[in-house]
């Protein structure tokens, strides 16, 4: 005979997404739109947190420049995690965002090690620059070469001469994202910071939702690293491509809308799978 006292509450649906990655500018943040996040988005994402859903801005920003700008923009949520340029992890431990050690001293390791290589070769690729095209090149703490290009068609022309560049040292690469352009090393990027934190929960590629927007973005709008890809209607071209060619969603709405469009179709997608 059953024990008429034991709970018969329906148990809780497994979350089918588990890990929300997002890049800011252009992807969930458009400056000069009223309120820049849109509260659609901001709300999915406020109630998969309740739920246990972890989220993660996966940002070309550094710390202070992200930090303004989200407050700013005054949503009533907070990232769980943040990927800084691309390649840093920070997580927010309730008071602050706190580095990833183990994975940040690697990244800071390897950057150092591979730039020291790389660097006395860059004044020679700078003239180049200066030389052809009216750009802005200049070394920062991230890079010992970075490019403000004067537009798009000489970006394009300049990222030729990088990706040469970039054959002569193994694990260089070129991180680009519209007219602005970094080195960085090729084990460090959006994707496999996404990938640490999957391996940080034990989870995998399949509980992963990301949304971007431009060519820094494509690491991550991957299928080993997330199964849920959406990109805004503002996306360029070849992100709307590779997220098409992967089965993920591309809004019609741009920014904000068009992330909270792509996060409602892809778990209505999940729940049915």
């Amino acid at each position: 005979m059953l024990d008429a006292t034991r709970n018969t509450q329906p148990k809780q649906m497994p979350l089918p997404i588990k890990l929300i990655s997002t890049d800011f500018d252009g992807t969930l943040f458009a400056e000069f739109e009223n309120p820049p996040i849109p509260g659609r988005v901001v709300n999915l994402i406020a109630d998969l947190q309740a739920q246990g859903a972890k989220w993660v801005i996966n940002t070309g920003r550094d710390m202070s420049s992200l930090m303004e700008t989200l407050a700013r923009a005054r949503i009533s949520i907070q990232p769980d995690y943040l990927v800084l340029v691309e390649r840093e992890i920070y997580r927010h431990d309730g008071v602050r965002y706190a580095p990833v050690e183990t994975w940040n001293a690697a990244c800071a390791r390897d950057h150092a090690a591979l730039f020291a290589r790389v660097r006395p070769a860059v004044s020679e690729l700078t003239a180049w620059v200066n030389s052809r095209f009216r750009a802005t090149v200049y070394e920062d703490a991230y890079s010992p070469f970075c490019l403000i290009a004067g537009n798009n068609d000489d970006a394009d022309v300049i990222q030729e001469r990088l990706d040469a560049f970039c054959a002569q040292f193994p694990q260089l690469t070129v991180v680009r994202n519209d007219v602005y352009a970094r080195f960085s090393h090729a084990a460090y990027n959006k994707g496999t910071a996404l990938s640490e934190l999957t391996r940080r929960h034990g989870w995998s590629a399949s509980d992963v939702f990301a949304a971007g927007d431009h060519l820094n973005d494509l690491p991550m709008l991957c299928s080993n690293f997330a199964r849920w890809l959406a990109a805004p209607d503002n996306a360029i071209d070849a992100v709307k491509e590779a997220v098409t060619r992967q089965e993920g969603f591309v809004s019609h709405f741009a920014h904000g809308e068009g992330v909270a469009e792509g996060l409602e179709y892809q778990l209505a997608e999940a729940s049915h799978q």
